[in-house]
Parts: C-alpha cells; sequence; structure tokens
C-alpha cells in the first residue's frame, strides 16, 4: 500500500485499506493487524484503529474482544440481507429519481453505460467494470435528491461493492453479458419518467445480482 499523505489520517488509512478489500488483495474472513497496518501506510496505530472504525461503521469489518478486527465473510445469509435491504432502497430511488431528474443527469447516467460498453468490448476489467456500476447507482441515489434515503444507501454501499466485486471475480462473463443491457433499460425508463415497471426492474437487477453470486459460490 501506499503511505498516507492527505486529509485526515484516519480517513486515509481507511480509504487505503478499503482499496486493498474491494480490490481482492485482502481477503473475506481475514485479520487486519494494527502494527503491520499502520507499518505499511506509516500512520500511528491510533489511526489505523481510527481508520478501522470507520469501515466497521461502513459493514467490510467487524471487531471482537480480544479477537482483533477482521474482513467480513461471504456467507449467504450475508448476502441476502445486504442486497434485500439494497433491493429496497433501489426501488424507492429509481422511482424518485424518475420524478426529479434534470436532463444533465440523465445524461451522466447515459455517459456511465456508455462507458460500461466500452470496457466490455475492450478489455472489460472487472474492477472497472464494478466501479462504473457503483458509480452509476451513487447517479441515481444523488438524483433522487433524498438526503436520508442517500444515507442508508452509504451504509451499505461499501457492503455491495464488495460483494459485487467478487461476483465478478467468481463469473466474470455472467456478469459481463448482462452490466450494460440492465443499465441501459433502467436510464431509458428514468429518462422517459416511466414509473410503471420501474420499480419492480430496479429490485429485480439487484436480485439477479444477488442471485448470481450465490450461485457461483455455490459451484
Amino acid at each position: 500500500m501506499q503511505p498516507a499523505r492527505r486529509r485526515g489520517l484516519a480517513e486515509e488509512a481507511a480509504d487505503r485499506i478499503r482499496d486493498e478489500i474491494l480490490s481482492g488483495r485482502f481477503a473475506p474472513g481475514s485479520a487486519l493487524r494494527e502494527v503491520e497496518l499502520a507499518a505499511s501506510l506509516q500512520v500511528s496505530r491510533g489511526s489505523v484503529r481510527e481508520g478501522l472504525a470507520i469501515l466497521e461503521r461502513e459493514g467490510l469489518v467487524h471487531s471482537e474482544w480480544h479477537r482483533g478486527t477482521r474482513i467480513i465473510e461471504l456467507s449467504e445469509t450475508d448476502i441476502t440481507e445486504v442486497y434485500a435491504v439494497r433491493a429496497a432502497l433501489d426501488r424507492l430511488a429509481t422511482l424518485t429519481a424518475a420524478a426529479r431528474g434534470r436532463p444533465e443527469q440523465f445524461d451522466e447516467l447515459d455517459r456511465l453505460v456508455a462507458a460500461m460498453e466500452r470496457e466490455v468490448r475492450g478489455a472489460a476489467d472487472g474492477d472497472r467494470l464494478v466501479a462504473l456500476d457503483i458509480e452509476f447507482h451513487d447517479c441515481v441515489y444523488a438524483m433522487a435528491g433524498n438526503g436520508r434515503l442517500t444515507s442508508a444507501w452509504e451504509a451499505v454501499r461499501s457492503q455491495v461493492h464488495l460483494f459485487q466485486a467478487h461476483r465478478v471475480r467468481l463469473s466474470h462473463e455472467h456478469y459481463r453479458t448482462r452490466v450494460v443491457e440492465e443499465h441501459r433499460e433502467l436510464a431509458t425508463l428514468l429518462r422517459a419518467g416511466r414509473t410503471e415497471g420501474l420499480g419492480d426492474l430496479a429490485e429485480e437487477h439487484v436480485q439477479s445480482a444477488c442471485r448470481g453470486l450465490i450461485e457461483s459460490l455455490r459451484t
């Protein structure tokens, strides 16, 4: 990892550790040791401890007394719970965004879909596709303009990102063949303001991802 150099060291430490977790370089279930992380990041153990607390609030890690901090596992229960919450949030976000979105925001969704398509036609880097996927949904939540809804999304966002990243690593081709068309359909309905069926489509988009990840874990 690169040394932490900018803004609050705890936030920087959280950013660096989060990047390692989402990239798969730190595996699910593995221990995170403050001494080793502090040495790698060239910050104090206190900054690392505060950074890990940030990640715990995001649901990426969990700490136990006398047992230290570990990255969350990819259990079917956790996956099902996170995607169930996300499905409910996405239904509300997309329906609200369809009514409140501005033209330039719809243009941004189209831009992100086009970027996904370029990735798929090229090297189709999995991490890049997932980043665009998450950015697309960030934009939808911003369009909805509901601060509490956005906060609820941010509470599960890192876990969703982690699960999606592992979905791609386990079944890259399945994700690659679906990601563009699913997001293009959402973007088209959002721009048209067609709320009929939009909520169901948003939920099915999430549940399809959940099923795909669980099936890949079982094989």
